[in-house]
């Protein structure tokens, strides 16, 4: 059942590109096309634009404001108006349409949070699925280890092993570095799950485990379709083992993602129907509930560790706020990177050139953190921050577990990440 829902999640996910929200507010009025403009001509494609972002865009932004917003575009690119305008209409009578691309495209980035929202290309539109499905076209795993694409798992295993003991015999910096570039492609190649992704769709893994003493590190480096599946097995493999008392979850440097995924990982922890967090759309708040039931495999661990930095966001940056709401585990860090948006990408029926299809990526929802303010500029604080000398003092009064406290100690002395 739980790969069930976890490959249709991954479906809806691929269709939204991991950004989506939902069609709850979206298309609620398809305004009038009262100038009654020729389709894929300059004046509708800005027109169909100006429309969406009246219907889409996060906050409930006035005719007047984005009016002005478009004249500050057009005086930026040398065109001032000089008219009074007043209306849409008005607006896209008198707009100089030399340039209606980089108008577009400065227009989007004026709307708060500024430089977050843009005119998409198809090339765009395709960076952002490889980056939100963990693909990186400009990377292959087998080369490292001077294979070609599809080899067998035994012949990466004897490719690395040949090339591991040439770099360890070396023992410089850039050997070392090479080194843990080819370990971790060998890591990835000889897993049947990690390697089926791999050869199929070029996807790499996100979730990462190494046992610490009586501790199970679990490093989540961002969401992306296939993290949920890699993180019910990499509980599910240590389900058994009655060593384990301990639990870190490592959040520090997560991007985020695939941001659709988040209420099924917060169930395996506080189970479903939870009340997990809210999105925030033109003065209205979207309530998500977790869909998924308590992971047994989790439920085992007594004292849960979450570490976050100044590089976890969006999606982790949600989920660090749910573990603080509801008292999950202890979240020790530096507070959050503060990027608090959701965006999509919507479509365009109009176009203005036969060898380009535009789109436009727009911040749709803002989220919100545990205290209900916004976590766009402010980011998530932690329960105990790591900067303060007393830090493990603190640790002390959630749980009596000197090891726990080395663990997280030593993963930030040293910087360590396990990929």
């Amino acid at each position: 059942m739980q790969r069930l829902v976890a490959r249709l999640l991954i479906f809806f996910i691929i269709f939204s590109l991991g950004l989506g929200v939902g069609s709850k507010y979206i298309n609620k009025n398809t305004p009038t096309n009262t100038l009654n403009l020729e389709k894929n001509t300059d004046k509708a494609f800005i027109g169909e634009i100006y429309d969406k972002i009246k219907e889409n865009y996060w906050d409930n932004i006035s005719d007047a404001q984005l009016i002005e917003m478009f004249k500050n575009a057009s005086s930026a690119l040398g065109n001032p108006l000089a008219q009074k305008i007043e209306s849409k209409d008005q607006l896209i009578k008198n707009l100089d349409l030399n340039q209606v691309a980089k108008l577009v495209s400065q227009v989007l980035a004026l709307l708060p949070p500024v430089g977050r929202s843009g005119l998409y290309t198809q090339k765009n539109e395709e960076q952002l699925k490889n980056t939100v499905n963990n693909v990186n076209p400009e990377k292959d795993l087998y080369k490292d280890l001077g294979l070609t694409k599809g080899a067998s798992s035994q012949a990466v295993q004897a490719a690395y092993q040949k090339k591991s003991e040439d770099l360890k015999k070396e023992n410089t910096p850039a050997s070392l570095e090479k080194l843990k570039q080819i370990t971790y492609s060998k890591d990835v190649l000889t897993k049947p799950d990690t390697k089926l992704r791999y050869d199929t769709a070029q996807v790499e893994p996100t979730v990462f485990t190494k046992i610490i003493g009586s501790t199970l590190y679990i490093q989540f480096k961002k969401f992306s379709p296939s993290s949920y599946d890699e993180f019910i097995k990499a509980f599910n493999t240590y389900q058994t083992d009655t060593t384990l008392t301990g639990l870190i979850f490592d959040l520090r440097g997560n991007i985020g993602g695939a941001i659709d995924a988040t209420p099924y990982f917060l169930g395996s922890f506080i189970g479903k129907g939870q009340y997990a967090f809210d999105f925030y759309h033109k003065g209205e708040y979207l309530p998500f509930k977790t869909p998924t039931e308590k992971l047994s495999s989790i439920s085992k661990y007594k004292q849960v560790v979450i570490l976050v930095d100044n590089n976890t966001q969006s999606s982790a940056e949600i989920m660090a706020a749910s573990f603080k709401k509801f008292h999950t585990g202890v979240v020790i860090g530096v507070p959050t990177k503060g990027w608090g948006t959701v965006e999509k990408v919507f479509p365009l029926d109009n176009q203005i050139s036969k060898s380009e299809k535009y789109s436009i990526f727009l911040v749709h929802s803002i989220t919100l953190r545990d205290d209900n303010l916004p976590i766009e500029g402010r980011g998530v604080e932690p329960d105990i921050n790591i900067k303060n000398p007393n830090w493990q003092n603190e640790l002390s009064k959630y749980f009596n577990y000197s090891q726990l406290s080395s663990v997280v100690a030593d993963l930030y002395s040293s910087g360590e990440f396990l990929k």
